[in-house]
């Protein structure tokens, strides 16, 4: 892309944040959010079922391999984060980089993977809220608790959730980052009482065999285990902290607080992660963890019933910080796209009162709520995995072209030994894509089939670039 497009992108950005979006968040908002989005269903739920079918004990290495792909794709972010900025996360890193037609499918992809993981991280919500009010005496009716592939009618608590969490980010940002750090602040309670009471009930036996499954083998089922199979599924557990870099434009000073938010919040969160892991696979043998809440279940199961409650509302807790923090990501980055005319300017309204794009935000909660509703999601998990992993490697390859391309763009922050880290960053994402099952591909091809449907018969003929008579990649 040249120089003039990258500058006219730079101004169409600052314009917009100008008009309309606040900025109103601090450097603790933002590693805040990055901790609401991280801590979640991959803490929860996801450890458990790891170790369980894939790592065993090892799924400890599973969580280090995962973070550290997450660090070296972080670096990146924070570098274009800091020097490109704008509210469309690696779409807007990708725009700058690449042009157009690539901006477009990492936007495509990264709808694919907010949208998806709402939806999903709804439905474990569910699960935990029904068992919180039958614990009380007030269940729901069964037709009301699952969606009608299941038997039942809709999936009610995970609809209406993601309703409220609409009407929260209506209200304004600055609303739902406070309301976002208390309930962080309830979750690493939660947290903190598990390691506690772990700490004194390790039994180190439960650490043997400690790779049952070795590094990687492949059933001819097209099953996958082992440490680095593990490794792409927990990785689920850091999808999140990209969501920091979609609140560039409401940032109080984003050169230097979206660097601290995004690298303190993921290098907390994998300390944590493999802390709970390891302890959670010396509670209680590794077998016994294949459960949908595997820290209650190992607390349940060495006589700590009271404990076991307490983290089940820090998982509802927890699990709504997730949904909020990526329900957000989703419409900053519509509206970004919507800006660069890639989709109908309808999206890109802001609200006078709220200073917050209203239209986008209905209009994904309806959607998402009823998905939530009406779809057992199951494997499509694997899709958020693939089209996570995708984004950073763009993002990774979008530090190196920049370099090269624009070396004297101001940085306020430098991806360290750089291009090693990005480079490492593409392999090790790249990697653990290679290690997801093949139907999971397939599913990721079809959905960017489709996006490329909806650029050449619309976007490509409204874009900003279109209309400056750019051409598709912005060249």
């Amino acid at each position: 892309m040249t120089l003039q497009i990258f500058r006219t992108k730079q101004v169409t950005d600052d314009h917009a944040g100008d008009q309309g979006l606040k900025r109103c968040l601090s450097a603790w908002d933002l590693t805040f959010l990055g901790i609401g989005a991280i801590i979640g269903t991959g803490i929860f739920v996801l450890t458990g079922i790891a170790a369980a079918t894939q790592s065993g004990p090892a799924v400890v290495l599973s969580f280090v391999l995962a973070g550290i792909a997450c660090t070296f794709a972080a670096l990146s972010y924070a570098e274009l984060a800091s020097s490109v900025g704008g509210c469309g996360s690696a779409y807007g890193y990708s725009y700058s980089a690449f042009g157009e037609l690539i901006a477009w499918i990492i936007g495509w992809d990264l709808l694919l993977e907010y949208g998806i993981s709402v939806a999903a991280v709804a439905n474990g919500w569910s699960g935990y809220f029904n068992n919180a009010i039958i614990a009380m005496g007030m269940p729901l009716p069964e037709l009301l608790t699952k969606a009608p592939k299941m038997g039942g009618l809709i999936n009610l608590p995970a609809t209406l959730i993601i309703l409220i969490l609409m009407v929260l980010l209506i209200m304004g940002v600055k609303q739902s980052a406070k309301a976002n750090n208390a309930m962080v602040f309830v979750k690493l309670i939660t947290i903190s009482i598990f390691i506690g009471i772990a700490l004194f009930n390790v039994n180190p036996a439960n650490w043997h065999p400690f790779m049952p499954f070795g590094w990687f083998d492949k059933a001819p089922d097209g099953k996958t285990t082992g440490v680095l199979a593990g490794a792409s599924i927990v990785f689920f557990a850091y999808v999140g902290f990209d969501a920091v870099s979609t609140a560039a434009e409401e940032a109080k000073n984003p050169q230097r607080d979206l660097p601290i938010g995004i690298v303190n919040s993921l290098g907390f969160c994998t300390i944590v992660y493999i802390l709970v892991s390891a302890l959670l696979t010396g509670v209680v043998n590794y077998t016994e963890l294949n459960v949908s809440s595997p820290v209650a279940h190992a607390l349940k199961l060495i006589g700590f019933n009271w404990a076991s409650a307490l983290i089940s509302t820090g998982v509802i807790a927890g699990l709504t910080t997730v949904m909020l923090v990526l329900y957000y990501g989703l419409t900053r980055i519509i509206f970004a796209m919507s800006r660069d005319g890639l989709l109908s300017s309808f999206f890109s309204e802001v609200n006078p009162k709220t200073q917050t794009p209203v239209r986008v935000i209905v209009l994904c909660g309806i959607i998402m709520s009823l998905i939530a509703g009406f779809m057992p999601l199951g494997d499509l998990a694997e899709l958020v995995n693939i089209g996570t992993l995708a984004a950073f490697v763009l993002v990774c390859f979008g530090v190196i072209v920049l370099r090269i391309t624009k070396p004297d763009m101001p940085r306020p922050f430098k991806t360290p030994f750089s291009p090693l880290f990005p480079v490492l960053g593409m392999l090790s994402c790249g990697a653990l894509m290679a290690f997801l099952p093949s139907l999971t591909w397939l599913r990721f091809v079809v959905w960017l089939v489709l996006g490329l449907i909806v650029y050449f018969a619309y976007s490509m003929h409204h874009s900003h670039l279109a209309k400056n008579g750019k051409g598709i990649a912005g060249s």
